[in-house]
């Protein structure tokens, strides 16, 4: 007979992570053997770690906060937009052991987006992201692949910024975060990458006044679901998109490529996850 597929999820810490309960409600519902576990592994273990996991039994895993980055120069093989973004959120261990890393992050967001909003197109008009940490690579990488004909991004630190702008080229513009509500009447699309809002983290002051009342507004924080930008955006008759579906949606290749079928997002999975 064999052997069972393994998958997990490798961080530090990890024990907050969604992602057990999300791939374990699709093994059970598409009645598929495999399990899938969290993984606690320290930076300094992390190649060993790696290295073992396919003689385990291990297909794949997903990999989050501090190893994302590390993880690329461990793999065999990382694929074209996992380079471009600098991180790897997504490993499939071949049957000789060989590392393949990718980056679904950029891949959920668009999903999310056109799930949640399907009228939404990004050749249309320009996009406004906020901040420019790690996840606002993967969804600049997602948003030029998309069309976007400008990409303009606006982060507390410019420096920060303008770093980006030089490696994505030159439809990517920095805006000063003084300057962050000029310009509001032509925007598509509105992301906000950075944890203002989040809970436990100061409030994002983002006035809209100006905003185009079709312009679409998401944040990829979902804790709270409904954050004050949202909530702000929606009272005024905006289209809005939370962040959950990002979390859900980037979890369908690693699943369709561990455990051989590809997984819908329903509203049913958003609500066992939000615990409801």
């Amino acid at each position: 007979m064999s052997k069972i597929p393994l998958a997990g999820v490798i961080g530090s810490p990890v024990g907050h992570s969604k992602s057990p309960l999300v791939h374990g409600s699709w093994l059970q519902e598409y009645g598929l053997r495999g399990h899938y576990v969290p993984l606690h592994v320290e930076s300094g273990s992390l190649e060993a770690v790696l290295r073992a996991m396919p003689h385990m039994g291990f297909v794949g895993a997903n990999v989050t906060i501090p190893h994302k980055e590390q993880v690329l120069a461990l793999a065999d093989d990382v694929s074209p937009v996992a380079a471009r973004i600098g991180a790897a959120n997504t490993l499939t261990f071949g049957p000789d052991g060989r590392i393949h890393a990718d980056n679904t992050d950029g891949y959920g967001f668009l999903a999310n987006l056109r799930q949640s909003a399907p009228d939404w197109v990004a050749e249309r008009a320009p996009a406004q992201v906020l901040g420019a940490g790690g996840a606002a690579r993967a969804i600049i990488v997602a948003l030029l692949d998309a069309g976007v004909p400008e990409l303009r991004l606006t982060n507390r630190t410019r420096a920060r910024a303008e770093g980006l702008a030089r490696e994505f080229g030159a439809q990517v513009v920095v805006q000063d975060w003084s300057d962050r509500v000029q310009g509001l009447e032509e925007l598509g699309l509105l992301v906000n990458t950075s944890s203002l809002g989040m809970v436990g983290n100061p409030a994002l002051d983002m006035p809209l006044d100006g905003l185009a009342q079709d312009a679409l507004v998401t944040d990829i924080v979902y804790t709270p679901l409904m954050t004050g930008l949202l909530e702000q955006a929606q009272a005024r008759g905006n289209p809005v998109v939370d962040g959950l579906g990002m979390l859900l949606h980037q979890a369908v290749p690693g699943f369709e490529r561990w455990f051989g079928h590809r997984p819908d997002v329903t509203e049913g999975l958003r609500r066992l996850v939000l615990g409801q």
